[in-house]
């Protein structure tokens, strides 16, 4: 008796495709019915989606403008299914766990509570699964996690949702049985991983939520700093409201590193400033003070000469001779 050929149904879709006006709610009801969907207010929504499905699974492809995705609040009728994503190109912020960014890969269970800050121009690769399924590939209950660091087979896994994603805007090569047959060998592959995931108990030994909501708002507040640092008023409110917090809690997130948050914001500007340094060929020491946020020039000098043993000038005399150095 023959097995019946897998089947699957290719479809793309693009808010370019839109009005304007209608994008946000048409993508809502396209690509994120079971979240809450948040586009960034300043940037203009442009996202492309490309879906694999069969009666078991799908595969997706997808880029995005800027939007914030949360999860755990409605949605019941999709409580049933289970997330893999992978990172292509651009950067997540996760609060269940530290910012991720290419080539990561994570578990996301919808049912949970969670906050997720996708960056602009993000590219994923996702894979979603019948959560008993996942159920009984790790032997309990899927909690989010990020799998990288803790499956032994995350790389492979990684590599074939990368490949197949990829062929997905390659019709014209690959027919619809070997795209049916290409899904289902990447669902086999992803259970294959879990039960080794589940076998090694790496989702039991995660963080505790503390843990996690501490590691997610740090990561926040950082990426938030490098996009303001050069503000000159920039303080611990304005990094709070930024990584979507209370003050209270940012301190709390840095403290469980044993930092301070206007340390941390020290140590990214006289960062920035020392590879400025070693960039530039002229040197302005009062612009480049102001540049990465450092209103005092002479507070500027002694800080950097405290952190780093030479005087801005100093350092930029030696970066010069080094490069000059065949």
């Amino acid at each position: 008796m023959s097995t019946p050929a897998p089947h699957a149904l290719l479809a793309r879709f693009s808010t370019r495709d839109v009005e304007p006006d209608l994008r946000r709610q048409a993508w809502h009801e396209i690509a994120h019915r079971w979240v809450d969907f948040r586009p960034a207010p300043d940037v203009p929504l442009d996202a492309e989606l490309t879906l694999l499905s069969s009666d078991v699974c799908t595969l997706g492809a997808t880029r995005s403008s800027a939007y914030e995705m949360r999860t755990g609040s409605r949605r019941a009728e999709r409580d049933d299914m289970v997330v893999l994503t992978l990172m292509q190109s651009g950067e997540l912020v996760p609060e269940a766990f530290s910012r991720k960014g290419a080539g990561a890969l994570s578990l996301c269970a919808p049912r949970e509570m969670g906050a997720f800050l996708w960056g602009q121009d993000a590219r994923q690769a996702f894979l979603t699964l019948p959560r008993s399924d996942v159920v009984a590939a790790l032997g309990h209950e899927p909690h989010t996690a990020l799998l990288t660091a803790h499956c032994a087979l995350a790389p492979a896994l990684a590599s074939q949702m990368n490949h197949v994603a990829l062929l997905l805007g390659q019709s014209g090569r690959v027919v619809a049985e070997e795209y049916a047959g290409l899904l289902e060998a990447t669902r086999a592959l992803a259970l294959l991983a879990l039960r080794n995931l589940g076998r090694q108990g790496a989702v039991v030994d995660l963080p505790d939520r503390t843990e996690s909501l501490h590691a997610g708002r740090r990561a926040a507040a950082l990426r938030f700093m490098e996009l303001h640092a050069h503000r000159h008023e920039l303080d611990a409110a304005a990094i709070a409201r930024g990584a979507g917090c209370s003050r209270t809690r940012l301190y709390e997130a840095f403290a469980a590193q044993d930092q301070t948050v206007m340390g941390a914001l020290r140590e990214l500007r006289l960062q920035r400033a020392r590879a400025l340094l070693e960039q530039g060929a002229r040197l302005h020491v009062g612009a480049l003070s102001w540049r990465c946020g450092f209103a005092d020039q002479s507070a500027f000098s002694k800080l950097f000469r405290a952190r780093f043993g030479l005087t801005p000038t100093e350092w930029h005399v030696r970066a010069a001779v080094r490069g000059a150095v065949p």
